[in-house]
């Protein structure tokens, strides 16, 4: 209820005050497990990224975050989990793939942290793993001007082409997450250009 509640809110601040537009929503996936992978630029990323999915998306988000008095209670209420960035996080891993099996929507910025100047950054194995492991569709997104709202931007999400797991489990190599990893990532470049 809190989360269609925020939703709700954050989208009346994203269409009227920010003007935003989203395009590509034919591309999202009805039913069936998703890995949303988006560049990351502001801390308004997963507000964009939650108001324009229509179905709930659970994001992963660095554990500082879970630190901080208040906000740890909205982010918990908004579905976020807490992963260790920089180490193996078993807690973090389990969560996402227990979302996964059940058919629900991960967040992920596998950048790792906010790129400073906007450029894209080299994407991380971690959510092309995910996909591989569960069989779940991987979803590239971009994300433009979230770092410029205050400052005239008009904010641009765009969900690009699903790219579909044709094995699952333990079957899968190490080339085939770098070449998921690779093509999410050329996927997004490709809608920031």
């Amino acid at each position: 209820m809190f989360y269609q509640f925020a939703k709700f809110v954050c989208y009346l601040f994203l269409r009227f005050i920010c003007r935003w537009e989203v395009r590509g929503q034919e591309n999202i996936p009805a039913e069936g497990p998703v890995v949303i992978v988006a560049n990351h630029v502001s801390y308004l990323d997963p507000v964009v990224v939650g108001v324009a999915f229509p179905r709930m998306v659970r994001f992963m988000a660095k554990e500082e975050l879970f630190h901080i008095p208040i906000f740890k209670y909205i982010i918990r209420g908004l579905q976020a989990f807490p992963v260790r960035r920089g180490e193996s996080d078993r807690a973090a891993l389990k969560t996402a793939l227990q979302i996964l099996h059940q058919g629900q929507v991960l967040g992920i910025f596998p950048e790792g942290t906010r790129s400073p100047d906007g450029r894209l950054l080299p994407f991380q194995a971690g959510a092309a793993v995910l996909a591989l492991k569960t069989g779940a569709v991987l979803l590239p997104v971009a994300i433009k001007d979230t770092d410029r709202v205050f400052r005239g931007g008009h904010i641009k999400i765009t969900f690009g082409r699903p790219l579909k797991i044709t094995t699952s489990g333990r079957n899968y190599t190490p080339q085939q997450v770098q070449d998921l990893t690779s093509a999410a990532y050329q996927e997004v470049k490709k809608m920031l250009a």
